[in-house]
């Protein structure tokens, strides 16, 4: 990465030698949803200027606020803040918004018929050095791309929420992804300070949001069942699996649970146990009305006094504290630029 001294600009090129841009001057922000903002405000603070494309007609305001509630992360993080939206545009058109930019993020809506015209109008008009990416949370890249003339261009580069804080971004190629746009996706997001990690193969809600979601079942069955309660799960969380996932994933975990004999003790002597015994025993709730109306007024009970931003606010103070602590993120003094 480039110091803040030098050039704003993102410098990323293809392994495999394809001609393409060396650096990343402008891109069009497809969605100017929560994922969108999120992205437009770590792109402009990293020098790139932004054109936001959303047919909304409040549009302008709905950005340019949300920008004003992640402005003081990013300072956190040590990124520059100042006159962070001197290079944001908005145009509702959009073929006119993609046609003179180095990257196209898309975040439209979670439809796939609407996600292939959306791609299909971005690749007629986008240059053909331009790097293709969707933030889809779980559609694969092989399905968005069935209508494109060119599908090797196409890939998704999931984030996990919110994209300007939490390093992950998922790179999940199709089956006619190019290698050399792997290679560009992976080096554009690392020069953004993010933790690109390549899927091998592509699987409905890609690996993080299984995760998310498998655990979250587990939460609402024992929630549903009286288990606990929200707030008591949360706090069984925060200070067990969650404090021992951030500094070592769950292999990792159980393989130093397995002593000498690593992760093959483990499975011999704990795994067939969770095996036969625990695997079968976890639940399978429904969201029914019984179920959702105790998880609303849970909710209300633990988080009602704090406004979701505030709760928001108060989450990302402890995020930036938790990763400066591992050394993910640059104290506020040593500020770079991409």
């Amino acid at each position: 990465m480039t110091s803040a001294s030098e050039p704003a600009h993102v410098t990323a090129t293809r392994e495999n030698g394809a001609a393409t841009p060396d650096s990343y001057q402008r891109a069009a922000i497809i969605g100017g949803g929560v994922i969108g903002i999120s992205w437009a405000a770590l792109f402009l603070a990293h020098g790139i200027d932004v054109v936001i494309s959303d047919p909304r007609p409040d549009i302008e305001e709905l950005v340019l606020a949300g920008l004003d509630e992640i402005t003081p992360t990013l300072a956190e993080l040590g990124l520059p803040t100042e006159n962070l939206t001197d290079g944001l545009t908005f145009e509702a058109d959009l073929a006119t918004a993609v046609a003179d930019v180095d990257i196209v993020q898309e975040n439209g809506p979670e439809r796939l018929e609407l996600k292939q015209r959306i791609w299909q109008t971005i690749e007629q008009a986008a240059p053909t050095r331009a790097l293709l990416a969707s933030s889809t949370s779980g559609i694969p890249a092989t399905a968005i791309a069935e209508a494109m003339r060119q599908p090797e261009r196409l890939i998704v580069g999931h984030p996990f929420n919110p994209p300007h804080l939490v390093p992950l971004v998922e790179i999940v190629p199709g089956e006619k992804t190019s290698e050399g746009t792997i290679q560009q996706a992976r080096a554009f997001y690392a020069a953004l300070g993010k933790e690109p990690q390549v899927l091998r193969k592509e699987i409905p809600g890609f690996v993080a949001n299984r995760l998310q979601s498998a655990l979250f079942r587990e939460c609402v069955h024992l929630v549903a069942q009286g288990v606990v309660t929200e707030q008591e799960l949360d706090d069984i969380v925060t200070a067990s699996i969650g404090l021992r996932w951030a500094v070592a994933g769950p292999f990792r975990t159980f393989h130093l649970g397995g002593g000498p004999g690593g992760l093959p003790h483990f499975i011999e002597h704990l795994g067939r146990a969770m095996e036969s015994d625990m695997w079968p025993a976890l639940g399978n709730p429904t969201f029914d009305d019984a179920t959702v109306a105790l998880l609303a007024g849970q909710a209300r009970e633990a988080f009602g006094e704090g406004t979701v931003d505030e709760l928001a606010a108060e989450r990302d103070r402890a995020q930036i504290a938790l990763m400066r602590a591992l050394g993910g993120t640059p104290d506020s003094a040593d500020t770079h630029r991409a």
